[in-house]
């Protein structure tokens, strides 16, 4: 079982209360990808300039991630720069640099065609659309969206969620989206639109899953120290739908409801090693014993 995910590879530049890092690796193709590469194999489909390291590089292909299709262009990285609030709630966008992103046309090879599981992260509706349509028997198909493409594109992402199964975005977002405050109404409206299975992100204070037959909500992890919540959101959809192709799941229709509890809260787990670390540090060097570790703290204090 194999998961193709799709976006952004790029460099980061972060400042938050405890500290500040000028460029370091990110994008939410990596963080998607190297979150999932604990649950399965990824193909991941991205670009990135000439300025790409070549250890950066090894680190996707040493957590068995398959770069055939990540593009390499002549020109620069993509480049992001923000700073966070004290709170870290709220970020403020100090630099955006797409460079090579620019001219971003994600085109599967071969061997990624018939890959079952797909998640399509953060990059126009009508690339996203693109790469459903290249995908030759998807089980099933998940993607994630933002404001910017929510108010300047609204006809090509209904377009493109119309085709997704599972659809992964923050609670401004839903609300934006539904144009419903309440968030079961949102999230209802959502559904109407297309996929099914709704999960909306809600920073420290977890996630809540939304089905046809009811819904779930799964807490934030207490940290003591947040450090960079930087690729969060990208480390759930990695866990979520990570662990959800490792157990081979027919449809998000087929799948029960146990099982998109526990995609649930690995979604959670992954998010909350990703806020421990600048970047992708706490990522690079994590261990399945570690992620199991956490998840029975997870089941240990939810149960009752």
């Amino acid at each position: 079982m194999a998961l193709l995910v799709v976006g952004s590879v790029a460099y980061d530049g972060v400042e938050t209360p405890h500290g500040k890092v000028d460029r370091m690796l990110g994008g939410a193709g990596t963080y998607i990808s190297l979150a999932a590469s604990h649950f399965a194999e990824v193909k991941l489909v991205g670009v990135v300039g000439e300025d790409f390291a070549a250890e950066d590089e090894q680190l996707l292909a040493d957590h068995g991630v398959d770069l055939e299709g990540l593009e390499k262009m002549p020109g620069k990285t993509f480049f992001w720069r923000g700073a966070y609030s004290h709170d870290m709630n709220e970020r403020t966008t100090l630099t955006t640099q797409l460079n090579v992103f620019a001219d971003f046309n994600p085109k599967l090879p071969a061997s990624y065609q018939e890959t079952p599981y797909s998640f399509l992260g953060n990059i126009h509706p009508n690339l996203q659309r693109q790469v459903r349509d290249q995908i030759a028997s998807p089980r099933f198909v998940g993607g994630d969206t933002m404001n910017f493409w929510i108010e300047g594109t609204p006809d090509e992402l209904a377009a493109a969620i119309e085709q997704w199964d599972f659809i992964l975005i923050n609670d401004s977002e839903a609300r934006l989206l539904a144009g419903e405050y309440n968030l079961l109404s949102a999230a209802r409206k959502i559904q109407e639109m297309g996929p099914q299975t709704v999960v909306i992100k809600r920073g420290e204070y977890g996630a809540i899953l939304f089905r046809p037959e009811g819904y779930f909500i799964a807490p934030g992890f207490l940290l003591q120290t947040v450090f960079d919540p930087t690729g969060a959101g990208d480390s759930f959809a990695g866990g979520f739908m990570g662990y959800l192709t490792e157990q081979g799941i027919e449809s998000l229709d087929d799948a029960s409801h146990a099982h998109l509890r526990k995609a649930m809260i690995y979604g959670s787990v992954m998010g909350s090693f990703c806020c421990e670390r600048f970047g992708v540090e706490k990522l690079r060097n994590l261990t399945r014993d570690d992620i199991e570790r956490r998840y029975r703290e997870f089941k240990a204090f939810t149960e009752f």
